[in-house]
This record gives C-alpha cells, sequence and structure tokens, in this order.
C-alpha cells in the first residue's frame, strides 16, 4: 500500500510506504514496487498519525460479555483509531493465574487490534503462572475497590511490586487512599454524591503511597487514570509515569446534573477548577499518556441509583477523535496527541516498533480529514453498551485504520460507498477482521531508518504553528 501525499504530527507531507506488516520507506514522490500490495491512497490535506495505543480498557470478557465483548470492543476501538489495547485483569474470573490467563487470551483472538493482557493481584494471585505467560503487565493494581472488588493492601501491594521488578514488569496502579473517603456522602443520593464520597484527596495520598515502594524498591510504576492536579504532581515529583482519562479531560462534576449516574466512575470526576488544571498539565508535558479506562455497563444497569450503579464509562472509540478536535480547535499539538496516545506508551511499556510514523516500525496507521469534525452520538458508536458519555461533543474520526498494514476499518464516502451484496444496500464503513495478535508475543525490533518521524526536539517547524 503507498499513501501519498499524507500530512506528519510534525507537518511535513510525506509518501508512506507499506509492505506486509511495516512501514518501508517515509519520503516524496514514491513509487509502488511490484512485490507490494498495489493499493494507492490520496491522502491530500489529510493528516497520519500512529495509532492509538490505549493502555487501559475493560473488555468484559470472560465473565460480563453482555456488556462488552472482544468483537464488539475492538471495533469500537478500530472506528476510533486505536491499534493496540490493553485488557485489565477484573473479568470473572480475574486474570490472577495461569488458567484464567490462557482464558482471557483465547477469547482475545477475535479482536481486530493487537492487544497486551495484564496480570491482577489478590491474595489468591499465583505470579508464578502469570509470569510464565505473554502479560504485557502487572495492574491494574487496585489500592481501593473498584469493579471486580480486587482492592489489596499496601503490604500485598509492596509483594507484587517486588515481585514484578525482578521480572522488569511494569506496575499499573489504581491509586485511590480509601481512609480518606468521605463517609458522610452517604447520606446523599444526588449524582455529585459518588465524587463527594471518593474525595480528591484520596488520589495524591495513594500515589505518594505507592511511590514510596517504587521509591524503595527502585520499581517502575504507572499510575493509572490520574483526576487530580495534585495526584499527577505527586507522580511527576517521584518519577513515576501517569495517565488521564478522556473523562477527567472533557468532563466536570457540572455535567453530573445531566449525565446523573452515568457519570460515575473510579476515580470520580473532579470539580471544573480542577479539571482545567488537569487538562493543562496533559497539554504542558506533565502527564504522560491518554488512556480511555473504557468500562462499559449496559443502560438498565446504569439507569439505578447512584449507590447501586456500577463505576465506569465507554471511551475507547471516542478518546483520539475528541483529542483530533481539541487539536484543530489550536488547543493541542498534533505531535502532543501522537506523544500521548502512541509514542509514549510504547517507551514506557517496551513497544520498539510501535507508537511512530517511521521506516521499520508496524504499520500501525490512522488516516484522517483534520476539519471533518462531527458530533458524538452514542447510537453511531460500536461499543456494545450502546451510549457515550460525550455525547453532542465534537470528535475528529478517522477514515482509515491499519494495524500492522492490514486494514480494520474504513469510513468511505459518497463516492465510495460499499455494495452489501446480501441486501444491496450500500454501508458507509466496513471493517477487517480479527489480525489482533497479543503484542508480547511480537518479538521484534524497530530498525534504523532514514526520512522518519522524528521527536518533537529534533521536527522540523510543524505548518501548524
Amino acid at each position: 500500500m503507498l499513501i501519498r501525499n499524507a500530512t506528519l504530527p510534525d507537518g511535513r507531507e510525506r509518501d508512506v510506504l507499506i509492505e506486509g506488516e511495516t512501514i518501508t520507506e517515509i519520503g516524496e514522490d514514491l513509487e509502488m514496487p511490484d512485490a507490494a500490495d498495489e493499493r494507492f491512497v490520496d491522502a491530500s490535506d489529510k493528516r497520519i498519525m500512529p495509532g492509538m495505543i490505549d493502555t487501559h480498557v475493560h473488555f468484559r470478557e470472560p465473565g460480563y460479555s453482555h456488556k462488552e465483548t472482544w468483537e464488539t470492543g475492538s471495533k469500537s476501538a478500530a472506528a476510533g483509531g486505536v491499534t493496540t489495547v490493553v485488557d485489565q485483569p477484573n473479568t470473572d474470573p480475574p486474570t490472577i493465574d495461569g488458567a484464567s490467563f490462557d482464558q482471557k487470551e483465547e477469547l482475545a483472538e477475535k479482536s481486530l487490534v493487537d492487544y497486551g493482557i495484564n496480570g491482577g493481584v489478590t491474595e489468591e494471585w499465583v505470579p508464578s503462572a502469570l509470569f510464565q505467560r505473554p502479560m504485557f503487565a502487572l495492574g491494574e493494581v487496585f489500592l481501593a475497590d473498584s469493579t471486580g472488588d480486587m482492592g489489596i493492601s499496601v503490604e500485598l501491594f509492596a509483594s507484587a511490586v517486588k515481585t514484578a521488578n525482578r521480572q522488569d514488569t511494569v506496575v499499573t496502579v489504581h491509586a485511590e487512599d480509601a481512609s480518606e473517603f468521605e463517609p458522610g456522602s452517604k447520606e446523599r443520593d444526588d449524582a455529585d454524591a459518588w465524587s463527594a464520597f471518593r474525595t480528591a484527596r484520596a488520589e495524591p495520598a495513594a500515589v505518594e503511597a505507592a511511590a514510596e515502594v517504587a521509591d524503595r524498591l527502585d520499581a517502575q510504576v504507572h499510575i493509572a487514570h490520574t483526576s487530580t492536579p495534585e495526584g499527577i504532581d505527586t507522580a511527576a515529583e517521584h518519577g513515576l509515569t501517569c495517565e488521564v482519562t478522556p473523562h477527567h479531560m472533557f468532563l466536570s462534576r457540572k455535567d453530573l446534573r445531566e449525565l446523573d449516574t452515568y457519570g460515575r466512575m473510579n476515580p470520580p470526576l473532579r470539580r471544573e477548577r480542577l479539571r482545567r488544571k488537569v487538562w493543562d498539565r496533559v497539554v504542558d508535558g506533565t502527564v504522560d499518556i491518554v488512556a480511555t479506562d473504557h468500562a462499559p455497563h449496559t443502560k438498565t444497569e446504569k439507569d439505578a441509583s447512584i449507590w447501586d450503579a456500577p463505576s465506569g464509562v465507554p471511551g475507547v472509540e471516542t478518546a483520539l477523535p475528541l483529542l483530533l478536535e481539541e487539536a484543530r480547535q489550536g488547543n493541542i499539538t498534533y505531535e502532543r496527541i501522537r506523544d500521548l496516545t502512541a509514542s509514549n506508551p510504547a517507551h514506557i511499556f517496551d513497544l520498539p516498533t510501535k507508537g511512530l510514523v517511521k521506516e521499520g516500525m508496524d504499520a500501525d496507521l490512522v488516516l484522517f480529514d483534520p476539519d471533518d469534525s462531527q458530533e458524538i452520538h452514542g447510537d453511531d458508536l460500536h461499543s456494545k453498551c450502546g451510549w457515550t458519555p460525550f455525547e453532542g461533543k465534537r470528535g475528529v474520526f478517522p477514515e482509515l485504520t491499519l494495524v500492522r498494514g492490514q486494514v480494520v476499518y474504513e469510513r468511505h464516502g459518497p463516492e465510495t460507498l460499499v455494495l452489501k451484496s446480501e441486501t444491496g444496500e450500500t454501508e458507509s464503513e466496513s471493517f477487517g477482521g480479527p489480525v489482533g495478535t497479543n503484542v508480547r508475543t511480537l518479538d521484534r525490533t524497530a530498525e534504523e531508518s532514514g526520512d522518519a518521524e522524528t521527536s518533537d526536539a529534533d521536527a522540523e517547524p510543524s505548518q501548524d504553528e
């Protein structure tokens, strides 16, 4: 495949040649070699990005397939420009031993996108079996109970970090200190009561506890879904990496009047002033990763009291489009989005052939029209849960998503609508097959290359600046 005249994140216009699973050449006026898949894509006035690596999803299988499956979750990912997902362990059974890991990996063979599988920690976990499997990372390790009731003590956390450190494995942490929760809020029944109960101060307290263990053991610890500026700053001060979700970037407690229990998640939404400070840290480089914590539940489950509704919101299909909309409005650069969604996750979690539009890298690519802004509606999305907390907001969605050179999603314009043979009707989008592979089984290293996407420091001046 040859993609012509695509604009890279740094603003340069280049052709991108793909042979097999790999980007083989980036340059100007490239010719299609005889051995290549002879498809030309005219990307004039379009931008190309590395596919998003979403290091935090809950695809719900095994145990909760009425909420999501690997098939529906990965379709949603592909349609949102996500080419690698990392599934968390709080399924049923939880991914805490060899048998549960093997069961989940078999289910993941239905995935359209590449994937990682995290191992979990409970009193019953079997680390010797987990570390014999192609595990992505350890976690999320819950320092407070959340969906799945996998909260553990700081002592067990320290033991798990020590074990993971011997295996050079990153530990990801759900950081909330339950001793800082406000039990008096349980007297309330309004939608904001959940945020009042799981207080903002609970996060930096738990990050501090995780950092103490990481510092003492010289271990690599990553803080999941940080929701407060204090939590982000505490992680940064201790040299820990952290992620922020789209819902903590773009929603706050003021949105709960409309969202009601559909806005309940862990950690909960914070005050608007804190949300703005979180966004500032996303833009300025303090935050390392944007990850979705995609956690779908059915509408029936969410239509309950604030104390009975499950925590979690879907987000894998809307994260990159929301960020690209912010870039369209001039609020963040495309290079920063690349770093947050692709190159930083690849670096932190050791994925040497992913995360950049660069010769020798996996052809995990997203092509989009930067001016094609659309309203987001749950009915248009592909998650099995059928709703979104971002209803009515705007996003820039992909036109083409590739996973290791294979088309897994394509959105068709009026002149390229595809005929559905079984009905004789046209369809506006199409999906590829289940080509996803466990990234820990992709035994590859990136090759040195010539013309390629560069780091921010080395990039030529962007056309967007």
